[in-house]
């Protein structure tokens, strides 16, 4: 992987889709949880479509192990080259209130480049979920500490909220299943899904504002990130409308550009009691 980051652009995009093929037989299973997604998600397409659809976004998967490896080890000169950023004022405006900023975004796979990507402009603090592979884990831990400001642990919500109240940019996607415990349900692409009610109950004890903030990779292998205005009138006090507006702007975002979304994870596998079944095999 930090090899990789020495190579033209072009043919950094050949090998991850190299990588694609290369880890297809052992990813079988990932494959089937973003067919089953894509099946959910976009009913109205045929058959066809989806499968091109699956098609283009499993070669995202292998891009994922590059982008990762540029995330972690490229130099500030090699990235600067390769991106543009669209909506920095927003950032900058959230900042001027003095409360805070939580960088909003979604599971994109180009997140974790994208995450270095605005450090460039602005340092921030990363929201952590400890890795099972410990080498991976240890590799993630101390890159993501000497590029960013601080990391703030999933299980460690405190930190988070201390670093709000600092008036500093922390950069947060809740877009993913963390089980009954921890949610309430909404919908995501007209499906029940699991989802985490953090994002309003830290604006709450904070004062922060919210900053939708999306990475995508081009056709060329440049990235645009894209920030929007703040969001108004946020938190509205339920719960449910606030994780509902939250699941639609990343809904949003997300059909823009599909294939370049983290579909192998198993967005709608906890269900509500009673509802009989599953949605995965």
């Amino acid at each position: 992987m930090r090899l990789s980051i020495y190579l033209p652009v072009h043919l950094q995009m050949f090998f991850g889709r190299v990588i694609a093929g290369a880890i297809a037989p052992l990813t079988a299973s990932r494959r089937q949880i973003a067919r089953r997604n894509l099946e959910l998600c976009f009913p109205e397409l045929s058959e066809a479509q989806r499968d091109d659809l699956l098609k283009a976004n499993m070669r995202t998967m292998g891009m994922l192990l590059i982008e990762t490896a540029l995330s972690w080890w490229a130099s500030d000169r090699q990235l600067e080259k390769r991106v543009r950023y669209e909506g920095l004022e927003h950032l900058d405006a959230g900042l001027a209130a003095g409360k805070g900023v939580i960088l909003l975004t979604g599971h994109f796979t180009s997140m974790e480049l994208g995450g270095r990507l605005i450090m460039l402009k602005q340092p921030c603090y990363v929201m952590f979920r400890p890795l099972k592979n410990p080498l991976f884990n240890a590799v993630m831990v101390k890159a993501r500490t000497y590029h960013s400001e601080g990391i703030v642990l999933q299980d460690d919500p405190r930190a988070m909220i201390r670093a709000l109240r600092k008036n500093k940019v922390v950069w947060y996607a809740p877009d993913q299943d963390y089980g009954r415990k921890l949610s309430i349900f909404a919908n995501f692409f007209g499906n029940t899904a699991a989802t985490v009610p953090a994002t309003a109950r830290m604006v709450k004890m904070s004062g922060a504002k919210v900053v939708p903030f999306i990475p995508r990779r081009e056709a060329d292998g440049s990235y645009t990130l894209t920030l929007s205005p703040a969001l108004d009138n946020f938190p509205t006090g339920d719960d449910v409308v606030d994780a509902q507006r939250i699941n639609d702007l990343i809904e949003k975002e997300v059909r823009r550009s599909p294939e370049q979304y983290y579909w192998v994870h198993r967005r709608f596998k906890t269900q509500p009691e009673g509802k009989k079944g599953t949605l995965y095999k």
